[in-house]
Formats: C-alpha cells, sequence, structure tokens
C-alpha cells in the first residue's frame, strides 16, 4: 500500500502532455501540498489551472518503487473537493495508475468527462477516451467526494482490465479490457492526476485528499 500519496511533495509533471502529447498550448497550473483547509486529515494536495487556450489541461504524476510482477488486483482511491463556483469549470478530471512490466505498459486511466457527462475509460494502445455507459453526476461543489477505481492485468495475454468503480459509495462494474502496449521501457509504476480546461476556459482548483494505492 501506498498511503497519503497527495501529501508527498513528489509531484512531477510534463506540462500539457495529456494533450497532444505535451505538443499542444501550456497552461499555467500548480500543485501546493499540506493545505489545511479543504482537508479531511488536516493536509491536502491543492491542483489548479488558469488556461488562456481552451482544451489546455495539466497532468501531474507521481513514480514510484517499480512492480516487477503481475498486479492481481489494484485499488487506487481518494477524496476530491471541488470549490463553489468552479463546480462547472472542468471540461475533464482525470486520473490513472500505470505499470511497466518486461517492456510493456499497462495504463489504467478514468476520466470524468463533462462534456459528455459520462464517464470514460483510456484506451492507451488507440490513445482513445471510450466511454463505459457509466453516466457522471458531476461533483457537488463544497463537499467531499469519494473515489475508488479497481483494476488488475494480465501480463502472459499482455491485457489491462478495468474492473469498477466506486463513487461516494456506489460500486458499478466495468469489466473493460484493453490491449497493453509494447514500448521496450524499463519497469515502472506511477499514479497520476490531471484537470483540463473547458471552452471557456475558468481558472480553477480541485483538492484531493487520502489518496491511496493498493496492490497485490
Amino acid at each position: 500500500m501506498i498511503d497519503n500519496i497527495e501529501d508527498a511533495n513528489q509531484w512531477l509533471t510534463c506540462g500539457a502532455c495529456g494533450n497532444d502529447g505535451g505538443g499542444g498550448a501550456v497552461a499555467n497550473y500548480s500543485v501546493k501540498v499540506g493545505m489545511p483547509f479543504p482537508s479531511e486529515d488536516g493536509s491536502s494536495a491543492r491542483f489548479s489551472i488558469a488556461a488562456s487556450v481552451p482544451y489546455t489541461n495539466a497532468y501531474f504524476y507521481q513514480e514510484h518503487n517499480p512492480i516487477h510482477s503481475q498486479i492481481n488486483f489494484l485499488q487506487y482511491e481518494f477524496d476530491v473537493y471541488v470549490p463553489a463556483g468552479s463546480e462547472d469549470a472542468p471540461q475533464a478530471i482525470e486520473f490513472e495508475c500505470q505499470q511497466a512490466l518486461n517492456g510493456w505498459v499497462y495504463n489504467f486511466a478514468w476520466q470524468a468527462d463533462y462534456a459528455s457527462n459520462m464517464w470514460r475509460v483510456f484506451d492507451y494502445g488507440s490513445k482513445l477516451w471510450e466511454s463505459v455507459n457509466l453516466p457522471l453526476q458531476r461533483f457537488a461543489p463544497g463537499t467531499w467526494h469519494h473515489i475508488v477505481a479497481e483494476y488488475h492485468n494480465d501480463p502472459g495475454s499482455h491485457t489491462v482490465f478495468h474492473d469498477a468503480l466506486t463513487v461516494d459509495g456506489v460500486r458499478t462494474p466495468i469489466n473493460v479490457r484493453h490491449n497493453a502496449v509494447l514500448t521496450g521501457q524499463g519497469d515502472e509504476f506511477t499514479n497520476a492526476f490531471q484537470i483540463d480546461s473547458n471552452n471557456v476556459p475558468q481558472a480553477y482548483s480541485v483538492f484531493v485528499d487520502r489518496m491511496r494505492v493498493t496492490y497485490k
């Protein structure tokens, strides 16, 4: 288990890499850890974006010790807080874990897509977001929402499995599978969080607390 990930001052970024492979316009963005309010345990992380170009984004990630074997169960969970006045500001809020194992990339990514009001998963091979026919209830502002994503992989068939998504205690089995991608890179394990600007665009922040990755 990797606990309280949001509190670690180890967030990295590749700028707009969540859009056009990093070749698009870059927004002003930041992350600040150790925020006393709003928080649930006295310390949250604030992710902010202030874009001048529509549909730009800010991608943040952390690198962890590599997992050198099959992930039979992977759970990525956190609480998210959208301040009042920003409830319609995002184009999307995204989060992912990613394992590189023996040259293959297993990507486990979700998107709360405000444009379609649907939840979507990412097909890393085709570089496309895919609807799972699960409606998105936009996060009510000024309160904490609990997110739990469950995954696993199969190195034998080089397959990624999105097993389930739980939002505020309601668990929905997903059972979506994608092919892993052969890249040749060394073993690696990361988690990430991303916020996207819409067509206006409006500056906004979201807060994250109690971020945890559990695997076996």
